[in-house]
């Protein structure tokens, strides 16, 4: 007999991994949250983008992927970090600035960087990552380990050259690459619509030769399915795809924003009727697969774990002077 909490034929995933993508989604929305507060206190120095209510699109892709896999994010990276395996203490420490952080305190929050898990950076120049994957995906197919590459984009940096050229060079190698378009509906504050000529960013992927989807960036299991089997097919060397997840940010485009360019009451219903982490909640519990007390068990351990690396992070010391010629080079 198939067990009451047996998720057979119900969902792609097994009760184990339904438990870890939301732990991975509720790790990033709480991180995410806690940097909103502790910017407006003036805790924090630099610029500061949250990925608050695009945590579906982030951890369901992320979790087809090994520590052998490169992905090159955006200024927008604390959830693609996360998802990805970085540890949110080294996170916590280098946007606070302090020589415990992933990059020693020398990146702050638009340049964490973790290679070990794969996380090649995120990055402040809109569509640097993409001729960056590009590379990566071709050391991945002449080593022929069945790795791939991963590009995330935003809907503004879909126009920059770089990120087109690079679909073309994809396309022409043959590159087990993937270009994630992440259109949260503006760039800045300018919305795709007005500045994004086709209707489709597949008609875009259709233009190099690349196949493509789109797919609700809100729904888990709706990301999770098609990267899976795009990904699939670039390791088995199928080449490159582009998938385009329409998501939605819960705050401007960076700390501060005051976001008058959006329509009244769209924040409210954001947080009301959007939020993927509850739609995620909603379904699996509602199927009987996880009970509302053991997501409640996760919130309180994440909450824990946030507020220990911020208090780390606070605790811990800056760089020094001598700190500032040291991981510049490498040598060979």
């Amino acid at each position: 007999m198939t067990a009451p909490n047996s998720t057979a034929g119900i969902f792609p995933l097994d009760k184990k991994g339904l438990l870890k993508a939301y732990r991975t989604m509720r790790t990033i929305r709480e991180f995410e949250e806690r940097l909103h507060a502790d910017f407006a206190k003036g805790d924090i120095p630099g610029f500061v983008h949250l990925y608050a209510g695009e945590e579906a699109a982030g951890t369901g892709i992320m979790m087809h992927l090994e520590d052998k896999d490169r992905i090159a994010s955006t200024h927008r990276g604390h959830g693609h970090c996360i998802a990805k395996g970085v540890d949110p203490n080294g996170m916590m420490a280098e946007i606070y600035g302090k020589v415990t952080g992933s990059c020693r305190g020398k990146g702050g929050s638009m340049h964490i960087a973790d290679l070990s898990k794969g996380m090649m950076g995120a990055n402040g120049i809109l569509g640097a990552g993409a001729p960056l994957v590009c590379g990566a995906a071709l050391a991945a197919k002449y080593r022929g380990d069945g790795a791939v590459a991963i590009c995330f984009v935003g809907d503004g940096a879909s126009n920059q050259g770089t990120f087109l050229e690079s679909l073309n060079l994809a396309a022409v190698w043959n590159l087990p690459a993937i270009f994630v378009v992440e259109n949260n509906g503006y760039a800045e504050s300018t919305s795709r619509d007005y500045a994004v000529a086709v209707d489709s960013y597949v008609d875009r992927a259709a233009g190099f030769g690349l196949p493509g989807v789109t797919v609700d960036g809100l729904d888990f299991f709706a990301v999770y399915e098609a990267a899976g089997e795009i990904i699939k097919r670039a390791r088995e060397g199928g080449g490159p795809a582009l998938l385009e997840c329409k998501m939605i940010r819960m705050y401007g485009h960076f700390e501060g924003d005051q976001q008058t360019y959006r329509a009244k009451g769209e924040l409210e219903d954001i947080r009301a009727n959007k939020d993927c982490i509850k739609m995620f909640s909603q379904r699996v519990t509602e199927a009987g697969v996880i009970s509302r007390g053991e997501l409640d068990a996760i919130d309180r351990e994440v909450v824990a774990e946030i507020q220990q690396a911020v208090a780390s992070a606070k605790a811990a010391p800056l760089p020094t002077a001598a700190d500032l010629t040291t991981d510049v080079y490498v040598s060979y």
